[in-house]
């Protein structure tokens, strides 16, 4: 594979009539240990042949939008890549007889009643792992964008850099804009999901082993990346709902006037509390009238929606936090546990 498998031109459905095409509706059922994905999508494509062997992947997504990173040309792009593949296909990844991983019998999903959705399967892990004292914070971090490395992908041509961050990883492998990238780890790579797995198939910190072409010509390198890498936006994944702190604050933005005169800069995110405080921010010492500039001495740009966003985006419920605060001029420190 060359990683230049561009035909965007050919109909979807003349593409799509290669493959015998299957649908599954539901998890329950599914082996898991093939069908390993980011469980908190409503939707995803395998490129597999009868023996279980994947050629590929497409779908996902990012915070901002749950289309952001997919396209029927994309969609078809990957397609063509997978029947390349498929001219000369690896060999198979596991024989058929192993024995299956099921949702349904993680030990969480007994006291489950109903339909099991994909986002179960997380919430069922974690209680396992939660149970056996085996969960970690880094758990939360799954399924990492390619911009966690430095990599914009080009969403019709799932596998061509769109963009390369300064000082990033890949900028420092070596990547550069036009590029193919054809490999991540061990994973093939064709679409935004083939990047994105194979980074969630990769270490904490450490290198990751990537290869891709340029006028035809195949590089390799590795992405030297540190702790913490794999932190994304978790806001939008259903399976964290329960985790994601809720915070009642109540007001309206400061204006460019009011945060001058406090020495805030005009962009940074400050808010004025209302009169009316909800019980769990009164009790923690939020009073009416407040002016609340940030949170831990971060401060944060934007508005009032930003400021709270980041709190959603970094904390967890049974965290504590320090609200930082104007009160009567002065600055004041309220310790905040989240709910």
């Amino acid at each position: 594979m060359d990683g230049q498998v561009v035909r965007l031109d050919k109909p979807l459905a003349e593409v799509a009539d290669q493959f015998v095409r299957c649908r599954l509706v539901k998890i329950a059922g599914a082996d898991l240990s093939t069908f390993e994905f980011d469980y908190d999508l409503t939707w995803f494509v395998f490129f597999l042949n009868a023996d279980e062997t994947i050629y590929g992947r497409y779908g996902g997504r990012d915070a901002s939008d749950a289309e952001a990173r997919i396209s029927l040309k994309g969609l078809r792009y990957a397609m063509d890549w997978a029947l390349e593949v498929h001219k000369n296909p690896p060999p198979a990844a596991k024989p058929l007889a192993a024995k299956p991983v099921l949702a349904e019998k993680f030990d969480a999903a007994k006291a489950h009643k109903g339909c099991i959705h994909c986002h179960n399967v997380k919430e069922f892990r974690r209680a396992d792992e939660q149970k056996a004292g085996t969960w970690t914070r880094d758990s939360l971090w799954v399924y990492p964008l390619p911009e966690n490395v430095g990599l914009t992908l080009d969403i019709d041509v799932g596998n061509r850099v769109k963009a390369v961050a300064k000082d990033s990883p890949a900028a420092k492998a070596g990547l550069a804009v036009g590029d193919f990238v054809t490999r991540i780890g061990e994973t093939s790579v064709a679409s935004f999901a083939d990047v994105s797995y194979g980074l969630h198939k990769a270490p904490a910190s450490g290198e990751i082993p990537v290869r891709w072409t340029r006028d035809g010509k195949e590089l390799a390198a590795k992405l030297t990346v540190a702790a913490g890498w794999r932190k994304t936006n978790i806001t939008w994944r259903p399976s964290l709902l329960d985790l994601l702190p809720s915070l009642p604050f109540n007001g309206d933005d400061l204006t460019a006037a009011e945060k001058t005169k406090l020495g805030l800069g005009e962009k940074r995110a400050a808010f004025r509390q209302d009169r009316t405080v909800h019980r769990t921010l009164r009790e923690a010492g939020i009073e009416p009238l407040d002016l609340v500039i940030g949170f831990d001495g971060k401060a944060v740009d934007g508005e009032i929606g930003d400021l709270l966003g980041f709190v959603r985006r970094n904390y967890l419920v049974g965290d504590t936090l320090t609200v930082d605060v104007i009160r009567g001029g002065r600055p004041t420190a309220v310790k905040l546990k989240l709910k």
